[in-house]
């Protein structure tokens, strides 16, 4: 492919070199009370055993192998004290051969009938007992890779990357396994050297890591000693030489899969149909050298993905979902170029769900029949790091043109390309990166003037440590053009995230005529990230009005400048009633280019976990206190004065370690001129049965009183009023999750969640002085359309998935969704009992799908 191609001139050869064999060293096994070195000693260095004879993986320390390596006994507490005593002693021993790491780790328990052991499918992360082995097989003290392992067996494998960014959705093929004894617990790894990324040198140093937890106390310890104080993750990991003759593993891995679906299909008309549909996709791994992979999808399927979360959407702005799809979520923090991070929502250069996107013209062309997603031919990615310290990340990929009514495009044939290139500098303690995104679409006659048919984005960015690495300073420079027809451009000025045709916008200009838009940004930010118990981070940016990355990137809105301070206490031992507890202090503002302001506010948060293992977080805060105005609410119309509010909020968990383990929480806010406020209580709870069921409810209610809801744009008479009623809304919505493991490779887990949202509009505005600080002034009666309509939005999702690994990673899925939609305007019938009943009282619809796949691998 055209990537391939692009990426070989940076790929370095690699070759095999000679090895030298490792020492041992036999050390004792009877002891359970940990005997730790002083506190703040460096953990010794130590060295793997080369394995004549490769052991069994069971769990058992009975192998030749675990009788003469050494045993790394220096393990020391870090949660909830840092550089505390442990509870218990743990030993570890590290292995080797041409092809695997071993390692094995016996976790000393005096009650072995207390360890918290849940069986979870592979990748649960449920409350238990564990180890994590980390790898740094680059010992570049950057990236690394997480393998947990549970005491029933349970199997989890992560990566780490910019030395503390850390991405559970990454995958790999190896084998563990664990027991319970007299004396405790025994976890056992062996994890294939194909998949680990490093350039064989003949004398390999591995940085590694290994973490403890003891779920009951609360504890958890580390070798070597982890400190929550310092910067950085890897870069605290123990470097471990003498992993000698390594082979150059050239990774190839097929998994075939074929896909069967029987459910609804709707024609033309809408009427429901029975359908059955197949398919056939594969995805290949293959390692082009020792430390570069190329990730190929074939035809992909997404079928057992959980449904996203209901939510009814009022404001200006797109709503924001999270990637779900394992092949975009496996390596993705190379791709990340983030602009701004709040409450999970990162805007940045490359938002993954861009592609196989919901058809953009679905509305314009498409009826109840039309594809409710953009279906991927094909997608590859290229992921690596080469010796001197360049992480390179490449993305190609191919969506179908999709139709709608009588043949007319909704979507057409599109390619993604996303370059991500990270070059560290000093070690890892500085680095510069770069990246480049195209989207290509070719547009027919029913698309090319709504749909932008080129466009490209580019940013360069910058970190530096100092002062002891505690300090980080950081920047970032990012540009984009789009190109299109000059409706298919004026529609972008007009869009949400720009408003060019705003008549108080006197620093843009909507030019009709234009047939491309460009735009830039920058932002820098400096961070006090270790030492001491305080974090501080202050940051400014400045956005062009043109800027716009949304065909492969997420940002709501351009033409924007602000700043923004953050204060946070983090002791690493416990305070007074808490184990663990976190204070923080935030303040922000921001305006458009023109210098209007747009928002400002100020919170005080913290969290605290109590000694009986029960944790609560709460704050209070406040918006607008400076005189602040909206410049989208209208949706092109004039500014509108935002008034100032006061907001706080809490959230009480129970102890997680128990079976059934409540949680409820809520959070109040309100107009300090007391025209609108909004409410919201939640509450639920995780329960566990034995060691393999574990689930749980959570309801959520909220009640939203908004004097100033933006109720539509009307021409009467040659004049535009922009119009807002009084919104009176309450929304519900139920959320269960159900799951059995029956092995840890044979699961079955259910998801479900019915939404419900009513609103009812009265007192129907339109725009006077949108600027003025009073009511009256701000807007006048609208009455030439009569009384605003309300609304009742509801549906229902559910995803059932048996899950049966029936050899290391060959996987077979029997899957049932079933979804059901209930919106109207009958607001007759508000009350909650009605609204949940009028959704179950519709037609759902259906689908039955089977999926397998073989994993072929070396």
């Amino acid at each position: 492919m055209r990537l391939v191609a692009f990426l070989l001139p940076f790929v370095a050869s690699t070759s095999v070199l000679a090895q030298s064999p490792a020492s041992a060293q036999v050390a004792s096994t009877t002891v359970l009370r940990a005997s730790a070195p002083r506190a703040g000693d460096p953990a010794p260095l130590a060295s793997p055993e080369r394995a004549v004879r490769a052991p069994r993986i069971d769990g058992s320390a009975d192998d030749d192998i675990w009788k003469t390596a050494r045993a790394i006994t220096e393990f020391r507490q870090f949660e909830p004290t840092e550089d505390g005593d442990p509870s218990f002693r743990t030993e570890a021993r590290v292995a080797y051969d041409s092809r695997n790491l071993y390692v094995l780790v016996r976790n000393y328990d005096p009650h072995p009938d207390s360890i918290l052991s849940v069986l979870q499918r592979r990748d649960g992360m449920a409350l238990s007992d564990d180890i994590i082995l980390g790898v740094d097989s680059y010992n570049d003290k950057r990236t690394g890779y997480m393998f947990r392992l549970t005491p029933a067996g349970t199997m989890s494998d992560g990566y780490v990357f910019n030395d503390g960014n850390e991405d559970w959705g990454w995958n790999a093929v190896w084998e563990g396994a664990a027991q319970i004894d007299s004396l405790g617990w025994t976890a056992e790894y062996r994890i294939p050297l194909s998949q680990l990324r490093y350039v064989p040198s003949g004398d390999n140093t591995f940085g590694l890591l290994l973490m403890r937890r003891i779920a009951r106390r609360g504890e958890r310890i580390s070798w070597p000693l982890f400190r929550r104080s310092r910067t950085g993750m890897v870069s605290q990991w123990q470097p471990m030489a003498g992993f000698a003759e390594l082979s150059a593993p050239r990774r190839m891995e097929l998994q075939p899969y074929t896909v069967g679906r029987y459910g609804a299909s709707p024609r033309g008309d809408g009427t429901p149909r029975n359908a059955a549909a197949s398919q056939i996709g594969a995805d290949v791994k293959l390692g082009l050298t020792s430390n570069i992979t190329l990730d190929a999808a074939v035809n992909p399927d997404f079928g057992q993905v959980e449904a996203d979360p209901g939510v009814l959407n009022l404001s200006a702005f797109e709503q924001f979902f999270a990637e779900r799809r394992p092949f975009f979520l496996e390596g993705s923090g190379i791709f990340r170029y983030d602009i701004d991070c709040n409450d999970g929502q990162c805007t940045g250069l490359f938002y993954s769900r861009r592609i196989g996107r919901s058809p953009q013209m679905r509305s314009t062309y498409g009826d109840a029949a039309s594809p409710l997603q953009s279906r991927i031919l094909g997608a590859a990615k290229v992921t690596g790091r080469l010796g001197n310290g360049l992480s390179i990340g490449l993305i190609d990929a191919v969506t179908q043109e999709e139709m709608g009514t009588q043949q007319r495009t909704i979507e057409p044939r599109t390619n993604y390309g996303v370059l991500r290139l990270q070059q560290d500098l000093r070690g890892g303690n500085s680095g510069i990166g770069l990246m480049v995104t195209n989207t290509a679409r070719q547009t027919d006659q029913w698309t090319r003037n709504f749909l932008r048919g080129n466009a490209w984005t580019g940013g360069l960015d910058a970190r530096h440590r100092f002062a002891g690495d505690r300090w980080q300073v950081s920047s970032q420079l990012a540009g984009s053009h789009v190109a299109g027809t000059a409706q298919a451009i004026a529609l972008t000025q007009r869009s949400n995230g720009h408003l060019y045709q705003r008549p108080d916008a006197e620093h843009i200009d909507f030019d009709s005529t234009r047939t491309s838009l460009t735009g830039w940004m920058m932002q820098g930010s400096l961070e006090k990230q270790g030492g001491g118990i305080t974090r501080l981070s202050t940051s400014a940016w400045y956005m062009a009005p043109g800027f716009e990355i949304n065909d492969v990137g997420f940002r709501t809105r351009s033409d924007e400048a602000g700043a923004s301070m953050w204060m946070g206490l983090r002791p690493v031992t416990p305070v007074g009633m808490f184990r663990r507890a976190n204070l923080n202090f935030n303040a922000w503002g921001f305006s458009n280019t023109d210098g209007m302001m747009l928002g400002n506010g100020g919170n005080v948060n913290g969290w605290g976990e109590f000694k009986n293992f029960w944790s609560a977080n709460g704050g209070i805060g406040f918006n607008n206190l400076i005189t602040a105005y909206s410049d989208r609410d209208a949706r092109g119309g004039p500014a509108l004065f935002k008034p100032k509010t006061l907001n706080s909020w809490f959230n009480i968990n129970g102890d997680s370690r128990r079976n059934f383990a409540p949680n409820i929480g809520g959070n109040v806010g309100r107009r300090l001129d007391g025209l609108g406020s909004n409410w919201n209580v939640h509450g639920g709870a995780n329960v566990r049965v034995g060691s393999q069921f574990n689930g749980s409810i959570n309801l959520n209610y909220t009640r939203n009183i908004d004097d100033q809801q933006w109720n539509g744009n009307y021409v009467d008479g040659g004049v535009t009023s922009f119009t807002f009623a009084r919104l009176y809304q309450s929304t519900s919505s139920v959320t269960m999750r159900m799951n059995y493991t029956i092995t840890p490779t044979l699961s079955f887990e259910s998801y479900l969640q019915p939404f419900v949202s009513n609103g009812e509009y009265t007192d129907w505005r339109a725009l006077a002085n949108g600027r003025s600080s009073e009511r009256d002034e701000r807007f006048r009666p609208y009455t030439t359309r009569g009384a605003p309509a309300g609304f009742r939005v509801g549906q229902m999702r559910t995803n059932n998935v048996v899950r049966w690994e029936y050899r290391p990673g060959s996987v077979l899925f029997f899957v049932w969704t079933q979804g059901r939609d209930a919106s109207d305007t009958n607001l007759d019938r508000r009350g909650v009992t009605d609204a949940y009943g009028n959704i179950f009282a519709r037609r759902p619809d259906n689908v039955f799908l089977i999926k397998a796949s073989y994993w072929l691998g070396r």
